[in-house]
C-alpha cells in the first residue's frame, strides 16, 4: 500500500529525530484513514493490518521484531483495524450519497435541459404543422415550401439534440469503441457535405497518415463542434477547418469568428449541460453536444481543447496517429 509505505517512511526518518510514539500513531492512522477513503473496505482493512504490523516491527520494543507479547501493541493493532473498518464504512457511506447527488442533479439537468431543447422544435413543428392544416388551400405553393423547410430543420435539430442526448447516456456507462484503420480527410468530407453549407472553408485536410477511428462517432463529434461554430458565429462568416500532422498525432482545428468562449469557461464547456444561457432566455445550448464529443474524442484515445484566440474560437481537436509497423 503506497500510502501506508510512504506513512511508515516519513514516521521513521521523523522517530529518529523527535517524534514521539503518539506522533507515530497518528501518521499511520491517518494512512489507515486515506486507504478507506481513496480506497474500498478490503484494502483499509489491509491497510490497517499493514500499519500496525509496521507499527509493532519498527516503532515498539523490542524493535525490527514482531513480538506482541505487550498488551499495549495488540490493542494498537485493534485500534488500526478498527479505524480502518469504520472509516471504510463511512467512506462507502459519503460515496454512496454523492453518487446519489449527483444522480438527482444529472436528473434535474435532463428535465432542464429537455423542458427547453425539446420544447422549443416541437413547438415549431406543431405550429407549422397546424398552419399548413388550417390554411392548406389558401397559403402560397412558396409559403408552403418555407414552411415545410423549417419543419423539417427543426425535426433534423430534435433528432440531433436525441441523437446527443443518447449518447450522452451511453458515455456515462462507458463506450466500446469499434473501428478501423483509416484517414481521417473523407470523414471530414462526409461531415461537410452533411452541412451543405458554403461558410465551411476546409484548407489542407489532405491528411495521408491514418488513424483507428469509428467513423459514425468520429463523424458526429466533428459535427457537434462545425455546427456550435456555425451556430455562434455571425451569419454568412467563415467557419475554417484545418488538418496538420504533429509528430505521433493529426490535429484538427476548427476556426470561427463569433465572441469567443471566455477563458473562464474554456474548460467547463465539456461538462455535461453545461451553458450560457439562464432558463429559456439568452444565448447558449443544451450542454450536450460538446460533452458527447469530448466523450468520443477521448474513446479515441485523442482530446479536444479550446485555444486561445484574439478573434473567434478555435476548437482543436487531437488524435493518436496508427503506428507503422
Amino acid at each position: 500500500m503506497v500510502v501506508v509505505s510512504i506513512a511508515g517512511l516519513v514516521s521513521f526518518l521523523l522517530d529518529a529525530w523527535f517524534l514521539p510514539t503518539q506522533g507515530t500513531l497518528l501518521i499511520l492512522q491517518l494512512a489507515v484513514m486515506i486507504t478507506a477513503i481513496l480506497g474500498n473496505k478490503p484494502g483499509a482493512i489491509f491497510a490497517g493490518f499493514l500499519s500496525g504490523i509496521t507499527f509493532n516491527y519498527f516503532f515498539t520494543s523490542p524493535r525490527f521484531s514482531l513480538h506482541m507479547s505487550d498488551a499495549d501493541d495488540i490493542v494498537n493493532l485493534l485500534i488500526f483495524l478498527i479505524v480502518a473498518i469504520i472509516t471504510s464504512y463511512l467512506a462507502a457511506f459519503y460515496r454512496s450519497q454523492q453518487e446519489a447527488l449527483e444522480r438527482a442533479e444529472l436528473r434535474s439537468s435532463i428535465l432542464m435541459s429537455v423542458s427547453h431543447d425539446l420544447r422549443t422544435p416541437l413547438s415549431t413543428i406543431i405550429g407549422t404543422l397546424s398552419t399548413m392544416q388550417e390554411y392548406q388551400n389558401r397559403l402560397p405553393k412558396l409559403e408552403k415550401e418555407e414552411l415545410l423547410k423549417g419543419a423539417l430543420e427543426e425535426s433534423h435539430r430534435l433528432h440531433r439534440y436525441i441523437e446527443n442526448l443518447l449518447q450522452a447516456t451511453k458515455l456515462q456507462q462507458g463506450i466500446k469503441l469499434n473501428g478501423a484503420i483509416q484517414s481521417i480527410s473523407p470523414i471530414i468530407k462526409s461531415v461537410v457535405e452533411r452541412f451543405n453549407s458554403e461558410r465551411i472553408q476546409v484548407i489542407q485536410c489532405n491528411v495521408s497518415r491514418q488513424i483507428y477511428a469509428s467513423t459514425h462517432l468520429l463523424e458526429q463529434a466533428l459535427y457537434n463542434v462545425i455546427d456550435n461554430a456555425l451556430n455562434y458565429s455571425p451569419a454568412g462568416s467563415p467557419v475554417t477547418i484545418t488538418c496538420s500532422t504533429n509528430g505521433n498525432n493529426v490535429i484538427v482545428d476548427v476556426f470561427d469568428v463569433g465572441p469567443g468562449i471566455n477563458a473562464k469557461h474554456k474548460y467547463a464547456v465539456f461538462d455535461l449541460f453545461f451553458s450560457t444561457r439562464k432558463g429559456d432566455a439568452g444565448q447558449g445550448g443544451s450542454g450536450v453536444g460538446l460533452t458527447v464529443t469530448k466523450g468520443i474524442i477521448e474513446a479515441h484515445k485523442g482530446s479536444i481543447s479550446v485555444l486561445p484566440d484574439t478573434k473567434g474560437c478555435v476548437i482543436r481537436i487531437t488524435l493518436p496517429l496508427e503506428k507503422v509497423g
